[in-house]
């Protein structure tokens, strides 16, 4: 028995509309409206009382990756440390391959978006850097400036 595909990558943030707008100009495409989800089922798959969500979905332009972004109403979310660096435990960042890093870069930091360390070269190969973005997310973005696929 082996997994069918992976679905989704569950993100939980503190402004919905506003990590919708920074994950739609990075280039992701919105996936129908923001739904507001609550009731015993969530309680128990979630192992928490009285939950209230909004959920909404982004996803690739390729249609293979979706991120699911949800706010929580109730209970409200929590975070062990706010900006926490890169080396922090725990899934730490979404990593994207981008056409022109500079120009991304301008666009998401409208969005609130502000770089971690420095754009840099790695090798001849790729432009990265990692951009924090709404709720402290960190994005990985990578340029190819070489004959190479993006880094996993």
């Amino acid at each position: 028995m082996s997994i069918k595909r992976m679905d989704h990558v569950g993100v939980v943030v503190d402004d919905l509309e506003a990590a919708v707008a920074f994950f739609v100009e990075l280039g992701m495409e919105r996936v129908g409206g923001a739904e507001s989800v609550e009731g015993a089922w969530v309680d128990q798959v979630v192992g928490l009382e009285d939950v209230h969500v909004e959920v909404a979905f982004v996803a690739t332009p390729d249609g293979h990756s979706r991120l699911e972004l949800t706010q929580f109403h109730r209970p409200v979310a929590t975070t062990a440390e706010p900006g926490a660096p890169a080396n922090t435990q725990g899934l730490r960042r979404l990593m994207f391959a981008v056409d022109d890093l500079h120009d991304t870069v301008t666009r998401l930091k409208a969005h609130g978006g502000e770089l971690v360390g420095e754009i840099a070269p790695y090798e001849d190969v790729f432009l990265l850097c990692y951009l924090r973005g709404p709720s402290g997310i960190i994005v990985a973005l990578a340029e190819e400036i070489g004959g190479a696929t993006p880094p996993r």
